[in-house]
């Protein structure tokens, strides 16, 4: 069966001394988290994960949900789990007090939806959609707006949706139809069709509000003409409650591959009420609120979802005996070793656990950064910190998720046969991680969003946002003898970083082609190298600690960095080969020259 046991001292160490996240205490409004506090909350989520979210993860997804006579039902244990999470303060833990929530940082809060995504994502969706709402309208609502949703939010009565996606269209949301009618009251009468709408109709709520793109009768063509809308299930009451039905309504369950007991829906809008959200034909700001919130979150689904995947397959691999080691018995007490002495399986461990710790580092950072880039006092200091963000969203994204996919596979290696038995839990993990590579924008299109928009923004501002403490760390260390394989291996494949950038920019600018043909290749490029310089700094920190720590903590650290070095980073040659070759084998090709799709 899969385990999971909250990796509290792992991110301890990544939030505590890689980063020295106590420091944040020292942001205005942060002040009451103190490094007890914080130990404290994680604790009772590291609870709350695996005493009443994990036990439902899968039953909840051998069940699914239920969708009759237009109610649509979730797995046996969820609204109670919900109730429970809800009356702990969870829905609003990161939210502004003003509305009812506790202020958490955001560097904090993903810890806590990993370990809500390590134990069960489907479920962790629900209240994680209503955080992409609350976002949004704390950013763009108008007072009575945010009066009205805010709080209930906050308290988890009531969830947000976000409704983009339409039958014929899916990235392109300049081609949406759903439509919004003005009113005479100043409200709009919503018309359309959303599909792959997560969390649109469920039983955990008293309500469920919608946010909409649609377009105006005198909008523009494309993505300018696209406008943001309120649409609640049921309409609110001057007095907080629910009043009369919204004629809207779930058309029906997507069936899917993974996340089975989050319900994914067709949702049908006819002529339901709803209000503008931000100005009008600026939909897409407003949304991509919620959007870049929900892609960082993804890639903590992502990390959750290999963490879980490598704890059991590393448990796994101790308690299973199969043959015998290659240098002879190592439990000659035993009919057979555990397989975890075989090379191959210790390097899938490796290659899980090393990923996994690396994408930790990676979130915790982007996120720390998140939180200077909203409280920091000095102008320069947020902008410095939003730079980064703006370079590393698509990165954690896009490869943090392709980890969480990986791992998980690795996982089910690891279990043999038995990895493949639902039973046994791991392909559940599988099933799950796929779905993080394709919504809130495909994982190519992240690599277009890194290539295309954030390497050339602002003459390059936001590429030095990282290239110049890498640069400042292989420096600072290039003579320490101890320091020498890390930030050798470092340079090395930093080096290959910016030759790929520089022959990226150049030739997209004579054929675009050529940089979208780069662009996945050089996004996990620079997802290798990321993790290489946090790998080299927590090797420098747990190299002055290991002697002293009888756990071995330090020790693992210091071993596994080796191993990332060794093994993983030299990845970056190939991918690097791979990009300088250009695009002229993918475009040149005519497209009748890739056959004919015949009906039999």
């Amino acid at each position: 069966m899969a385990t999971f046991t909250p990796p509290l001292r792992e991110m301890k160490f990544v939030f505590r001394e890689l980063f020295n996240g106590d420091d944040l205490q020292n942001l205005k409004g942060y002040g009451d988290f103190s490094a007890d506090v914080v130990d404290a909350v994680l604790e009772e989520a590291g609870k709350l994960s695996t005493e009443v979210l994990f036990p439902l993860n899968l039953s909840g997804d051998e069940e699914g949900c239920t969708f009759e006579n237009g109610v649509v039902r979730t797995p046996k244990g969820f609204k109670e789990a919900y109730q429970q999470f809800a009356a702990g303060g969870w829905c609003g833990i990161a939210c502004d007090p003003e509305y009812g929530g506790q202020g958490l940082p955001k560097a904090i809060n993903m810890m806590i939806e990993e370990l809500i995504c390590s134990s069960n994502m489907a479920f962790g969706m629900y209240p994680g959609l209503t955080h992409g709402a609350y976002n949004a309208l704390e950013l763009y609502g108008t007072d009575e707006q945010k009066a009205t949703y805010l709080p209930k939010f906050v308290d988890g009565s009531w969830s947000g949706t976000m409704c983009l996606t339409e039958p014929h269209c899916g990235t392109d949301l300049g081609l949406i139809r759903t439509k919004a009618d003005p009113q005479p009251d100043g409200s709009y009468k919503i018309t359309g069709t959303k599909i792959f709408i997560s969390a649109g109709e469920h039983d955990l709520t008293q309500n469920i509000c919608h946010l909409v793109l649609a377009k105006l009768p005198e909008a523009p063509a494309g993505v300018k003409g696209i406008s943001l809308f309120i649409v609640p299930k049921f309409m609110p009451k001057p007095d907080g409650g629910v009043g009369q039905r919204n004629s809207l309504a779930c058309g029906s369950l997507e069936h899917k591959m993974g996340i089975k007991a989050n319900a994914t829906c067709v949702m049908n809008f006819d002529n339901a009420i709803g209000w503008l959200v931000g100005e009008k034909h600026k939909g897409m700001r407003a949304m991509f609120a919620m959007m870049n919130t929900a892609r960082l979150g993804v890639g903590v689904q992502g990390l959750g979802l290999a963490e879980v995947a490598y704890q059991s397959g590393l448990a796994y691999a101790k308690d299973r005996i199969q043959g015998r080691a290659l240098k002879g018995a190592q439990h000659p007490d035993k009919a057979a070793d555990p397989i975890i002495v075989h090379p191959d399986v210790r390097k899938n461990l490796l290659t899980a656990k090393s990923l996994t710790e690396g994408v930790r580092a990676l979130v915790m950072w982007v996120a720390l950064e998140l939180d200077r880039s909203a409280k920091a006092e000095a102008a320069e200091e947020r902008q410095a910190a939003d730079d980064l963000v703006q370079l590393l969203t698509p990165v954690v994204k896009s490869f943090g998720t392709d980890v969480g996919f990986e791992v998980a596979n690795i996982g089910v290696q690891i279990y043999g046969g038995h990895g493949f038995i639902r039973e046994h839990g791991m392909e559940q993990f599988v099933r799950d991680a796929r779905i993080t590579q394709l919504y809130e924008g495909t994982n190519g299109i992240q690599a277009l969003d890194l290539v295309g928009r954030k390497m050339g923004a602002h003459y390059g501002r936001y590429l030095r946002a990282f290239f110049h403490p890498v640069q400042e760390f292989i420096e600072q260390n290039a003579s320490d003898p101890a320091m020498e394989e890390y930030t050798l291996a470092l340079a090395k494949a930093f080096g290959r970083l910016q030759q790929a950038v520089g022959a990226t920019a150049q030739k997209g600018m004579g054929n675009p082609n050529e940089a979208g043909a780069a662009a996945m290749d050089l996004l996990n490029l620079f997802g290798y190298v990321a993790l290489g310089y946090l790998w080299a700094r927590m090797a420098k920190l747990a190299l002055t600690k290991q002697n002293d720590d009888p756990t071995g903590f330090y020790k693992s650290k210091v071993k596994t960095a080796n191993f990332y070095m060794a093994k993983m980073l030299p990845k970056t040659g190939a991918l690097l080969s791979s990009i300088l070759a250009g695009g002229n084998s993918i475009m040149d090709m005519e497209e009748e020259l890739f056959g004919t799709a015949v009906a039999a």
